[in-house]
């Protein structure tokens, strides 16, 4: 499963738990990739709640690998780079 963008919004209470209730069926039991552009101490300001957020991230850093990347947008920069192939008028 792959979660994208999470935290481009934050969640309802409701959205909270059902997102918090797909993440606990799925540990242990399948792949899960999550993107965020928030580091995981800010979390808790998408998720409304201390607790549920402490025990997601206690599931997803169990078994993880962590990669940060601090780099341009790649939909940025392709925007860029097509903006400067078109042919000017």
């Amino acid at each position: 499963m792959i979660v994208d963008e999470l935290g481009f919004v934050p969640l309802s209470k409701t959205g909270a738990e059902l997102l918090f209730e797909v993440f606990s069926q799925r540990y242990e039991r399948g792949s899960t990739i999550v993107t965020t552009n928030l580091p995981l101490d800010e979390w808790t300001e998408v998720f409304g709640s201390e607790r549920l957020t402490g025990a997601l991230l206690d599931w997803l850093t169990h078994h993880v690998h962590i990669l940060e990347l601090n780099a341009d947008s790649y939909r940025l920069t392709e925007a860029r780079r097509k903006r400067t192939a078109e042919p000017k008028q």
